[in-house]
């Protein structure tokens, strides 16, 4: 669990062309730490990018990756067991939150039910990302989510175009 962040190996996804993204990843054991552990890293990680590589990194960005990570690794931590593998990318003027878990069912956000409660998880996630998508992988399953960095001009909360 090394506290740098690290390019990764190719530039395909770079901010500056030709230039590797910025990336973390930490390994989490799935204890009831962390979940706090995750946020922290995610604090960290985007208060670096901003302070080493002059990235915009809005109050909204924060708070919104803090909160997926959050609901992510949760989820993670409830529905599967084992370790929590947590990636944190910046790609272009994007952040990916990228939570890989050991149980290979892909999660279905729920019908909306304001009854209900707890189970909003990836209802939230969803709502408040740029971007989703859910993978299986030979052994689990890798949910990315994508968070604007800078704040949208257009005012939307999540970076989305209103429809």
């Amino acid at each position: 669990m090394g506290n740098k962040v690290d390019p990764a190996a190719s530039g395909e996804d770079s901010v500056v062309p030709g230039v590797p993204p910025i990336q973390d990843i930490v390994a989490l054991d799935g204890d009831g730490s962390c979940i706090a552990e995750a946020r922290h890293r995610a604090v960290d990680f985007l208060a670096r990018v901003q302070a080493e590589y002059g990235l915009p990194v809005s109050a909204r960005a924060m708070d919104l990756t803090q909160l997926v990570v959050s609901e992510l690794v949760t989820n993670a931590r409830k529905y599967a067991p084992g370790p929590v593998l947590v990636e944190l990318r910046v790609s272009g003027a994007v952040v990916e939150v990228v939570v890989w878990d050991s149980d290979p069912v892909l999660p279905v956000a729920r019908a909306a039910d304001a009854g209900r409660v707890g189970q909003h998880g990836l209802e939230i996630v969803m709502a408040v990302a740029q971007g989703f998508e859910v993978q299986r992988e030979p052994a689990g399953k890798r949910i990315t989510a994508r968070i604007a960095l800078p704040d949208d001009p257009g005012g939307s909360v999540t970076g989305r175009r209103p429809q």
